[in-house]
């Protein structure tokens, strides 16, 4: 079922108008032959975003799971870890755009999709740590945990593009 619904995302014309408008400030991103080489991850053999993705996603987890602690010092770890990930996210995002840039046209339209559930994510754990900064504590645990299922939706689309990345 999953990847007869990539198949179908993948052919989604419905996409392009999100793909054009991307293509641009993608582009620019590896129009630098170093900058290409290394968001490429020549000196690797593995693109930075695969690792990058990383620090968000374990930041993030990992506040979800401290909020299972009623205890004032995991709670502040896991502002601090919310925090964390919401400024990773950034270096992340740019680093799968530069990938993005490079892949075809079935995987640029997933890969809209993937971002989009990841800016979601990112947006919902920003709110999550407002929350948290003001107090609201269990508004943000609440939101974390609904920024958790966003992500775990961008991730297993990103998972299906890597998968299938041609080289």
């Amino acid at each position: 079922m999953f990847l007869q619904l990539m198949k179908r995302l993948g052919e989604a014309k419905a996409l392009d108008p999100a793909v054009r408008t991307a293509e641009p400030l993608a582009a620019r991103l590896i129009a630098d032959a170093r900058l290409r080489r290394f968001f490429r991850g020549d000196a690797t053999g593995i693109p930075p975003h695969t690792i990058l993705t990383d620090v968000p996603f374990g930041a993030w987890f990992m506040a979800v799971f401290l909020d299972f602690f009623p205890d004032q010092g995991s709670r502040r770890a896991a502002r601090r870890l919310v925090g964390l990930g919401v400024l990773a996210a950034a270096p992340t995002g740019l680093s799968g755009w530069a990938e993005w840039a490079r892949a075809d046209t079935a995987t640029r339209r997933i890969g809209v999709v993937h971002a989009a559930a990841n800016l979601g994510g990112t947006l919902i754990f920003l709110a999550s740590w407002r929350a948290r900064r003001k107090e609201r504590h269990r508004l943000g645990v609440n939101l974390a945990r609904a920024g958790a299922v966003v992500l775990i939706v961008g991730g297993f689309l990103g998972g299906y593009m890597r998968s299938v990345r041609r080289p």
